[in-house]
């Protein structure tokens, strides 16, 4: 091969690689609005972390907020209602899974898994029946504390949750799912 030759193929081999170059940057910038616009905008991202202010929550009553467009109810629970979510025989549950977010893993769905709180006074949940989407209404169902108050009711097809939001009847496949969530000082707690 003479040096003619030679200096050919490295040349071609330049305007190959050289072409290669800047197709892939040609196609960078084609494809990286369109993947860029799948991101979430502003408004989005500034929603996905909430604070929420509990101090006026008094036990035995329950908060609900709004949280990435879904309703999330916050209770702060009595002594009756954690015993009566706490002497549930796991073995009775229609979903044995915890579903909290808080959690790593598929972890059983004790009152103590599904609880904000060592104490179980806090209880976080996503405020939609796990069936087809309803809200369901506190204090409501035949799973009652001692207290007569009762967990969670779905009116439109009859799921009932229990004091922890776990099902018991009905429909609905799931448990009510805990968020992520935590406690940054005594009275406020941040969800996402």
């Amino acid at each position: 091969m003479s040096h003619a030759e030679d200096h050919e193929g490295t040349r071609r081999d330049f305007l190959y690689y050289a072409t290669a170059g800047a197709g892939a940057v040609v196609a960078g910038a084609a494809i990286w609005p369109l993947a860029n616009q799948m991101n979430p905008s502003a408004d989005v991202r500034a929603m996905s972390t909430i604070r929420v202010d509990v101090s006026g929550v008094s036990e035995g009553s329950q908060l609900t907020v709004q949280f990435l467009g879904k309703p999330v109810f916050i209770r702060r629970r009595t002594e009756s209602e954690i015993e009566a979510a706490r002497s549930v025989d796991l073995g009775d549950l229609v979903d044995p899974i915890a579903r909290n977010a808080n959690i790593q893993g598929d972890v059983p769905a004790t009152d103590e898994n599904r609880a904000l709180d060592e104490t179980g006074e806090w209880l976080v949940q996503m405020g939609v029946c796990t069936h087809l989407g309803c809200v369901p209404i506190g204090n409501a169902g035949d799973f009652q504390a001692e207290d007569g108050v009762g967990g969670w009711f779905c009116p439109c097809h009859g799921s009932h949750y229990d004091t922890a939001g776990r099902i018991r009847r009905g429909p609905a496949p799931e448990n009510l799912p805990i968020p992520a969530a935590e406690f940054v000082d005594e009275s406020t707690i941040l969800l996402g």
